[in-house]
């Protein structure tokens, strides 16, 4: 293990036992800038609240990738599934000192990489070709900060040709997944106020419920499963298409019931369809429909730079730490997805389990662990793919 690698660490822990929620991400942002100023990176701060980009330009012309790190944590009343609690602590010595926040997504980890990877780029050997863009987000939960940074103008401003980032998954440590063309759903909110009491309520979500093709997994071993029923081209062709219902139930003021329906919908052309039918529903209920927003968009990698980015890490680290994903995760939504609007690129699905040591890997499960091997795996992977794209931006192969 590399000094680099202890650091990062050491990074990881400080952010780990310091978690900040969505929107207060202050002195997550604070380390963050610090480490990056002192590589020598151009540095701005709160971009879109307390989001950083940072820049390291090379030492020739070239062109400008770019590469995405989230930095908030989550509130485990509300964003955790509700499987049993951890009977062993990983993170004993640098746990949460904050009541009801913790690092159970794996952003703590997702940060510490990024700034790895704009360290080792820095102060490598050979320069970059071309121009590197690190932006470092808050409020990812609540699928809030990548908006407000780009309404900021500053990431559009350095135009960047391909976006990149991670995701912790419940793959072992030492492995990678990509997912050409696929990626995660896109989410639907939709507000029903009903007349009559619990009965009309219980009566309608069963029908809501009904439009649903997947199910959150009710444990542990069923959530690896189908995580790992990505990777499983027979599996994965069977489901190419998903629909995720979660809905609950609120009084207004005036008393009214109102049923909230979140819908998670890949691919996103469905959701016109699904609108009608939630539609359909309401108005045989006598109930009034609304819809607060558009549709959030689900997050769609690139299939020639998943492709090409899998390729280049099967070379790089060999083909048994790659793994291809040939459908899309039907549980979580990503606003990473706003920056692949910007420009296409990839999300890739960094393992962090250590079956062994009892870590799961699991992000947003109240036992959710991870092997710190994994930042070190993450940044020499991501250093490594970000230098390859400069160089085929550049013509340079």
């Amino acid at each position: 293990m590399t000094n680099l690698d202890d650091e990062l660490i050491e990074l990881r822990r400080e952010i780990h036992h310091r978690p900040e929620l969505a929107g207060e991400e202050r002195e997550t942002a604070g380390l963050v800038a610090q480490q990056l100023r002192a590589a020598g990176l151009e540095v701005t701060t709160g971009v879109g609240g307390h989001g950083i980009v940072a820049v390291l330009d090379g030492s020739a012309d070239g062109p400008t990738v770019a590469y995405r790190a989230d930095m908030d944590a989550v509130d485990t009343n509300a964003n955790v599934l509700p499987f049993p609690r951890p009977d062993r602590v990983f993170d004993e010595g640098f746990a949460s000192r904050v009541p009801g926040v913790a690092h159970l997504c794996g952003h703590d980890l997702h940060t510490a990489i990024g700034v790895g990877v704009a360290r080792a780029l820095a102060t490598g050997a050979e320069p970059v070709r071309g121009r590197l863009v690190f932006v470092f987000q808050p409020a990812e939960e609540p699928l809030q900060g990548a908006r407000a940074m780009l309404e900021s103008g500053v990431v559009q401003k350095l135009a960047p040709r391909e976006f990149y980032a991670l995701h912790c998954s419940p793959f072992p440590c030492g492995t990678i997944g990509v997912s050409p063309g696929y990626g995660l759903p896109g989410m639907d909110h939709v507000r029903i106020v009903l007349p009559g009491g619990d009965d009309v309520a219980a009566a309608f979500t069963a029908e809501v419920s009904a439009l649903g093709t997947v199910a959150f997994p009710q444990s542990i071993a069923e959530y690896n499963a189908r995580f790992r029923a990505l990777m499983e081209p027979e599996t994965a062709a069977s489901i190419q298409e998903s629909v995720c219902v979660a809905h609950w139930t609120e009084r207004e003021p005036d008393g009214q019931l109102v049923v909230n329906v979140l819908l998670r919908v890949w691919p996103q052309q469905r959701f016109a369809q699904l609108r009608a039918q939630v539609e359909q529903l309401a108005a045989a209920a006598g109930g009034q429909i609304q819809f607060p927003g558009d549709p959030f968009p689900a997050m769609v990698n690139s299939a020639e730079l998943s492709t090409a980015a899998g390729r280049y890490l099967s070379g790089a680290l060999g083909s048994q730490s790659v793994l291809w994903a040939g459908a899309s995760w039907p549980f979580n939504c990503e606003d990473f997805a706003l920056f692949l609007d910007e420009a296409p690129g990839a999300q890739f699905y960094l393992g962090v389990a250590n079956a062994e040591s009892g870590m799961n890997g699991a992000p947003h499960t109240p036992d959710f662990a991870a092997d710190e091997r994994a930042i070190g795996f993450g940044v020499r992977a991501m250093a490594g793919l970000l230098t390859e794209r400069l160089a085929a931006r550049s013509g340079g192969r």
